[in-house]
């Protein structure tokens, strides 16, 4: 079993001891490994008063409590904990009574191991995903961010965005697999490096592209081979599978697989095994696998090009990035990262940028979305020597923004004439209110962050707002 599932106790109630034992090394045999042990009603119920229990086998025929009072009790203080009841052979009518209670399984004496790990399986499962859609409630009702940190190197002002770090934080201490789909350049292989950080998980996070690997190049990269394997494999090589071990490894352009690679790929997700080129011996894989997609895999499916049991492996979890253009508000605070460390790299100072351009670049389409952006401001700055950019280091620009003069795009998602958003041709002093405003509704109220949008300081905004509570 994975880290996240063992994170679950598994409280076994039983007062025979030698059944219990029994019983936790079935478990222990099948990889569940976090197993706890109350003899009694009393006991267990102490034990879940501390929390972290994710499942309870639960014997029925206990003296004091008995299995099926300790349900009831458990029915109503822990509604969200599944419980497998434990019953001799013939007891048909307490199980029918114990189901109606709430028991999400029964198992009858002597005990299948293959029955009991299916059913102990399934409970966790069930156990997890409760767990996770009480964590994603709570973020939706306003909780924040356990870990913001993780999410620093993506800059963002989008409450899409937003959204979607707490979508992680959520599924991340999961070991399912998460596809990440998004059009090129949107970030996701940094939101797949914030899912790995998420997890906890102490292996490496290693990525490779797989557009253009050809089967055997595919089995080669992720199995590695044996010497001899094959003309010129003089030596053995371990795959990326191994080198994921404990860690995250991540698929990039999934949907250019090939047919046979993407058959290999289910294998692994399904049995968790793989051989290397060349070679009989069996390895296991503890690899947590994220994917990524720049094509909708939907239509890919229909046409036969895509398997439809693979995408449903992969799509366990599934996060879909907005376009840079569905977050334009996110454009300015980018561009002037991107200045920062683009001058940075060149030795140059931070140049400042007008607001003409800030606007023309919040205005912009950008195919090409942020890898797009990155790409016009680095090399903005490297061909300006005035320290400030204008228009004239964003030729590209120049016309659309003759096009569209006179119109002004707020919060990237409408467009409004002067005369949509005052009755009267507007003063400077009511467009300056407006565009503070704004920055501060974007920003969320962060007055270093809608200083940074304005293209002021934060004391001079400061100043502007204090001026406005004074008038």
């Amino acid at each position: 079993m994975n880290s996240a599932t063992e994170r679950q106790a598994i409280l076994l109630v039983d007062d025979d001891t030698d059944f219990q034992n029994e019983l936790r090394r079935m478990l222990l045999a099948n990889g569940l490994v976090n197993v706890e042990t109350a003899v009694n009603g009393v006991s267990a119920l102490e034990r879940l008063d501390r929390g972290s229990i994710g499942l309870l086998l639960l014997d029925m025929v206990m003296p004091g409590l008995s299995g099926s009072e300790l349900l009831g009790i458990i029915g109503e203080r822990y509604p969200m904990v599944p419980v497998i009841m434990i019953t001799a052979v013939g007891d048909l009518i307490s199980i029918i009574n114990c189901i109606k209670m709430g028991a999400f399984d029964y198992l009858t004496k002597p005990l299948d191991t293959g029955r009991l790990y299916a059913s102990v399986t399934k409970a966790l499962k069930f156990s997890e995903l409760n767990s996770q859609n009480r964590q994603l409630r709570n973020y939706l009702q306003g909780e924040s961010l356990s870990s913001p940190e993780i999410f620093a190197d993506i800059l963002t002002v989008n409450s899409r965005m937003k959204s979607i770090f707490k979508l992680v934080e959520t599924i991340a201490v999961t070991p399912h697999p998460v596809l990440i789909s998004g059009e090129t350049g949107v970030g996701k292989e940094l939101l797949a490096k914030a899912v790995h950080a998420a997890s906890g998980l102490c292996g490496e996070f290693v990525p490779v592209n797989v557009a253009g690997l050809d089967d055997v190049m595919f089995s080669d990269t992720f199995f590695g081979h044996k010497k001899g394997a094959f003309t010129g494999a003089a030596e053995s090589r371990e795959g990326l599978i191994k080198k994921a071990h404990g860690g995250t490894l991540f698929l990039d352009e999934i949907g250019d697989l090939s047919k046979e690679s993407q058959k290999a790929l289910l294998r692994l997700l399904q049995e968790k095994e793989y051989y290397r080129l060349g070679s009989d011996i069996l390895y296991h894989s503890n690899a947590r696998i994220v994917a990524a997609s720049n094509r909708d895999l939907k239509p890919m499916i229909n046409s036969g090009a895509f398997r439809n049991d693979l995408y449903h492996r992969l799509a366990t979890h599934e996060i879909l990035i907005p376009p840079l253009q569905e977050r334009r508000e996110d454009i300015p605070l980018l561009a002037a990262h991107f200045a920062r460390t683009a001058a940075a790299s060149l030795g140059k100072e931070p140049p400042a940028i007008v607001s003409d351009v800030r606007m023309a670049l919040q205005a912009d389409d950008f195919p090409g979305n942020i890898r797009e952006l990155r790409n016009r401001i680095s090399n903005a700055v490297a061909c300006n020597n005035s320290g400030v950019l204008t228009m004239e280091d964003f030729p590209e620009l120049k016309n659309r923004s003759k096009q569209a003069k006179g119109i002004v795009r707020i919060s990237g998602d409408r467009d409004f004439t002067l005369h949509a958003a005052f009755k009267t041709f507007p003063t400077i002093e009511e467009m300056e209110h407006l565009l503070v405003q704004e920055a501060l509704k974007i920003s969320e109220g962060n007055k270093l962050m809608a200083a940074e949008l304005l293209g002021i300081s934060r004391p001079t905004l400061n100043r502007k707002l204090a001026a406005a509570e004074n008038q």
